[in-house]
This record gives structure tokens, C-alpha cells and sequence, in this order.
């Protein structure tokens, strides 16, 4: 037998591993939570916020939408259903992991996070539809659903990883490097936040936007956009020629950036189509997901190494 197959093996006999099962609601529950963030962007780019103008109810007396709400009604009715088994799949998560808890503590920790998360979107979402979709509220939700997608694609990365103790895997030099990117990324979807909600898709023809020049904001925008994809560039130059175990995941983010930039510029220039702007939404969530599992791997578990 081969050393890798023989540490294959040791890996499949590490406690805490995750069973099928569990590997197969926590892939659902990234899935879910950015499926939710486009869903979200469909209700907002169509003017469909208060398609459903009650909440928890759609309209008063009724949990469904009515003809009367037109496919606004439906549009934001469907947003609200994915609310259902994102819920219920969070929930059984965290009752899987709870079986593990003991060599896995960090993915109880995370599961834990992730239902507390989705539990405060429910409440939010409801405060949102009770304001008439205060700009303000509705960054704030989508800054969560973005943090919790993180936060699920950070559960994927450990779950496939040997519990216990981590050490370094990356140059000190690198991982500062890393972590300066981490918040050149955070400052641009906050821009990204604010620009959205300045410009003319806030959910519905008569809500009040953020009254900040969304002009302005574009341009504030696009510079910590152009900052960020330099400094990938470098710590994919790094990772690759060094060999790093943050190598393929810097590469990756690197790709989603690219695209990224290539919608953002075109959607500028073309009038803020709403299609792009929503596929500009969801690639946010997936390059701030895949961010945080470039940084984790700047750490290895201490028994891989062994």
C-alpha cells in the first residue's frame, strides 16, 4: 500500500469525521443560503419587496399571496418559502454535528452560529416588510445572509479536515498579506452595500433610498474592487511559486474577482441591468465564501502534519 493510501486510510478512521448524512445538509445549507441571496435580489430588483405587504402572513389573513398581489406576490411568497428548509436544514446541522461534539467542537461552534444566524434573518426579514424596506435594514440583511454563506463554506472546509489542534501552513509575511486582503474584500461589499442601496433597485418604486450620490458611490465602489484584485494577484504569485496550502483557493478567488469586475464594469456602463446585478450579488457571497477558506487554509490541522 501506497503512503497515500495508507494516510487515506488513517484519515477515514479519525473520530469526528462527519457522516454522509451530515456532509450532505451542510453542502444543502451553503447551497440554500446563497440560493436565498438570489432569491432576495429577484424580490428587490423587481420591485417586489412588499409584494407580500404583512409578515409573518403575506396579506391579512392569508399565509399565501392573493391574485390580487400579482406575480409581485409570488415573487416574494417564493423568497420567503426557501426561508422554510433553510431553516429546517440548519437545524438538523447542528443536531448531526451535536453527535461529533466532542472531537469537533469547532464545527459545533459553527453550526451553532449558522442557525443563530438564520433565525435572526427570519426576524429581520419581518421588521423589513413592518419598515416598507428601509435601505438601511435591507443591507443589513443582506450582510448577514453574505456572513452566514461565509460561514457555511468555513464548516464545508473543516468538515473535511482532522479535528484537533492546527499550526501554521503559510509564511508570516503571506498571512498578514491575507488578512489585509480579508478587509480590503469587507470595505468593498460595504460600498457595494451602500451603492445598492443608493441606486434604483430598493424594492419598491415608492421606498426612499439611501440619499447618497450613487454616481459617487459606484467610483468608491470599483477602487477597493481594483485594490482587492492586485492584492490577490500577489498572494496567488506567492501561494503557487511557494506551493502553499492556500494555493488553489487563492487561484479560485482570483477567477471569481475576475468575473466579478467584469460584470460590475459592464452592468455600470449598460444602465444596471437587473439580471447582472443579482449575478453581482450572489459572486459577492461566493468570493467573500471563498475568502474565508483561503484564510483558514493558512493553518493545517496539527495531525495532518503527523
Amino acid at each position: 500500500m501506497s503512503a497515500a493510501s495508507t494516510d487515506q486510510v488513517k484519515v477515514s478512521k479519525s473520530p469526528g469525521l462527519p457522516s454522509r448524512a451530515l456532509r450532505i445538509f451542510a453542502w444543502a445549507s451553503f447551497v440554500l443560503n446563497t440560493l436565498i441571496i438570489a432569491t432576495g435580489g429577484a424580490v428587490r430588483l423587481t420591485g417586489s419587496g412588499l409584494g407580500c405587504s404583512e409578515w409573518p402572513l403575506c396579506t391579512p389573513g392569508s399565509l399565501v399571496p392573493t391574485a390580487e398581489m400579482g406575480v409581485h406576490g409570488l415573487i416574494e411568497f417564493g423568497n420567503r418559502t426557501i426561508s422554510g428548509p433553510l431553516l429546517l436544514v440548519a437545524i438538523l446541522v447542528v443536531v448531526l454535528t451535536w453527535k461529533i461534539r466532542a472531537e469537533r467542537r469547532d464545527l459545533m461552534v459553527l453550526s451553532w452560529i449558522v442557525l443563530g444566524l438564520v433565525l435572526l434573518q427570519a426576524f429581520v426579514g419581518g421588521v423589513i416588510v413592518w419598515e416598507e424596506l428601509k435601505a438601511v435594514l435591507v443591507g443589513f440583511h443582506y450582510t448577514v445572509s453574505l456572513i452566514i454563506v461565509c460561514i457555511t463554506a468555513a464548516y464545508l472546509s473543516r468538515m473535511y479536515e482532522v479535528g484537533g489542534p492546527r499550526e501554521s501552513a503559510a509564511p508570516k509575511g503571506f498571512k498578514i498579506l491575507a488578512h489585509v486582503t480579508t478587509l480590503v474584500m469587507a470595505v468593498l461589499i460595504f460600498m457595494g452595500v451602500l451603492t445598492t442601496g443608493s441606486g434604483p433597485h430598493s424594492g419598491d418604486e415608492n421606498v426612499v433610498r439611501q440619499g447618497f450620490d450613487a454616481t459617487l458611490l459606484s467610483h468608491l465602489h470599483a477602487w477597493p474592487g481594483y485594490v482587492a484584485f492586485a492584492l490577490v494577484a500577489v498572494l496567488v504569485g506567492w501561494a503557487v511559486s511557494k506551493h502553499l496550502r492556500a494555493a488553489r483557493w487563492a487561484v479560485t478567488l482570483l477567477l471569481v474577482l475576475v468575473v466579478q469586475i467584469a460584470v460590475g464594469i459592464y452592468q455600470s456602463r449598460h444602465g444596471l441591468p437587473p439580471v447582472l446585478v443579482g449575478v453581482h450579488m450572489v459572486l459577492a457571497s461566493l468570493a467573500a465564501a471563498t475568502m474565508t477558506v483561503t484564510v483558514l487554509r493558512l493553518k493545517k490541522p496539527v495531525a495532518e502534519g503527523a
